[in-house]
C-alpha cells in the first residue's frame, strides 16, 4: 500500500543528490587549488544511480569523477602556470560546462517536481479510501 510513497521518496532523494552535485560542479568550475592552496583542479563529479534492492524506486549507487575534465589554458602571469617543458604558461582549468551543468540542474528539479506531485497524488488517494471506508 505504501510503495508508491516509497518510490517517489527513492525518487525524490535521487534528485537532490543530482541537483547537489550539479550545483557543486557549478560553484566550483573555475576551482584550481585545494583548501591549503596547493595547485589541485577540480574534477567534475556526477551520480550514477540503480534500481533500488527491492525493485521499488531508485538509488545512488556512486558519485563519480569525471578524469577528463581537466583542460589546459594558457595564462603565463597566473602563478599556478606550468615553469617548464611543453605546458610552460599554461594552468590546468577544470573543464565543467555551464550549459550542461544548468541543463542537469533543471532536469533534477524537475524530476523532484514530478516525485513530489505522485507522491501527493498517492497521499489524497489513500485519504479519499479512508474517507470511503470511515
Amino acid at each position: 500500500m505504501f510503495n508508491t510513497f516509497d518510490v517517489s521518496v527513492s525518487g525524490m532523494v535521487a534528485s537532490r543528490i543530482w541537483f547537489d552535485t550539479s550545483a557543486a560542479n557549478q560553484a566550483n568550475m573555475f576551482t584550481t587549488e585545494d583548501q591549503d592552496g596547493n595547485p589541485c583542479v577540480y574534477k567534475r563529479r556526477y551520480p550514477t544511480f540503480k534500481v533500488a534492492q527491492d525493485g521499488q524506486g531508485v538509488q545512488v549507487a556512486s558519485i563519480e569523477t569525471d578524469e577528463d575534465s581537466v583542460r589546459w589554458k594558457h595564462e603565463p602571469g597566473n602563478p599556478d602556470a606550468v615553469k617548464t617543458g611543453p605546458y610552460k604558461g599554461y594552468v590546468q582549468i577544470p573543464k565543467v560546462d555551464l550549459h550542461t551543468e544548468i541543463t542537469n540542474s533543471m532536469v533534477a528539479e524537475r524530476a523532484y517536481e514530478a516525485n513530489l506531485t505522485a507522491l501527493q497524488i498517492s497521499k489524497q488517494m489513500i485519504s479519499s479510501d479512508l474517507r470511503i471506508l470511515g
